[in-house]
Parts: structure tokens; C-alpha cells; sequence
């Protein structure tokens, strides 16, 4: 089976996600620099959100870029990722919204955690399709950043209810951890 198709609505399904994002954005009620300080949560938020869904953009197209073929497990791997990615306008919006507030900081992770899942599900289904021995298997070897990143979701889940300052910091860590595109992979496409 071709992945051209995957990939389109793949990348389709992420772009029309940023769009909604942005239009989340409220113009502020006044004219002055003052009319921006309470829409200051929901742009910061938005920004996280945009990188992430950047992120999980990128390192989707470097990892499809290393798999010959798909079948259908990938394919249901693949909506799998892209529904828990669909809610994150909606936990976006909650967490801006509500000046980080401990729960919608927790869901916020929630859905992060389940996207990191799902990504792992994903990558995890590539492989098995390419093989042991595939370049997918080979650029991501046992996927330190990977399990890092979920453990990393699960504590800042947690510190939602403790201290949501240190909860969203955590999420921050994640994004910095994945924002230059995954060497590993990039590597193994260029090779």
C-alpha cells in the first residue's frame, strides 16, 4: 500500500489543527499595550501548542519518510495520533483561557501524554511493517527521548495539582527536547 495518501491527509488534518488554533486568538478590546495583558495566557499557550503540533508535523514526515510501505495497523495507528492531536485546540483554548489553571494544565497533559502514546504506537507499527533490521528501527534504537518524553508528561500531570507554574515548565522541557528535528531519523534520511 502507498503512504502518499496517509501522508496527505496526514498533513491536512495538522494544518487545518494550527488554523483552528489561530483562530482561537481574540482580537484584544482596546487600542493600547494594555489591552493585551489578559490575552497574554492564551497567546503563550497557543505558541506551545503551534510548536507542538510542529514538532509532531516534522518528526511524522521524517518517519514516514523512512517506511516503504504501510498497511492497515499503520493507518489505524496513524488516526489514533491525529485524534489525540485533534484536541489539542480544545485543551489549548482551556488552559489559555484559564491562566493555567490546574485542571485544564492537567488535561493539557493528558492529551500531550496520549499523543506521545500514540505517536509510539505509531513508530512501533512502522516498524514492525519495515522490519527489525528496517532504518526506522535503526535511527531510533530504543528511543531514549521517546520514554523520557512520557515520563515527563506524567510528572507534569501530577504537578498540575501542586504547583501548575511547575507543570507547564515541564512542558516547555518537553518541547525544547524535541524542537530541533530528530537527528537519529533526519541522519538515516539523508544516508
Amino acid at each position: 500500500m502507498s503512504k502518499g495518501r496517509l501522508e496527505a491527509f496526514s498533513d491536512g488534518v495538522v494544518a487545518i489543527l494550527i488554523t483552528i488554533l489561530v483562530l482561537e486568538l481574540r482580537v484584544p478590546q482596546g487600542g493600547d499595550w494594555e489591552a493585551l495583558r489578559p490575552l497574554l495566557p492564551v497567546f503563550l499557550t497557543y505558541v506551545l501548542s503551534f510548536i507542538f503540533l510542529g514538532i509532531y508535523w516534522n518528526n511524522h514526515h521524517h518517519m514516514l519518510h523512512l517506511a516503504d510501505r504501510i498497511n492497515g495497523k499503520i493507518l489505524w495507528a496513524n488516526l489514533h495520533l491525529l485524534f489525540w492531536l485533534s484536541l489539542v485546540p480544545f485543551v489549548t483554548g482551556w488552559m489559555g483561557e484559564n491562566h493555567f489553571a490546574s485542571v485544564p494544565a492537567a488535561a493539557y497533559g493528558a492529551v500531550l501524554l496520549m499523543a506521545a502514546i500514540a505517536y509510539t504506537i505509531l513508530e512501533n507499527a512502522i516498524i514492525a511493517e519495515q522490519g527489525a533490521g528496517s532504518r526506522l528501527a535503526a535511527a531510533v534504537g530504543a528511543d531514549v527521548k521517546g520514554k523520557v518524553s512520557i515520563g515527563l508528561y506524567v510528572l507534569a500531570i501530577v504537578l498540575a495539582f501542586v504547583n501548575q507554574w511547575l507543570s507547564d515548565g515541564l512542558y516547555v522541557v518537553v518541547a525544547l527536547i524535541w524542537l530541533v528535528p530528530d537527528r537519529r531519523i533526519e541522519s538515516r534520511v539523508n544516508g
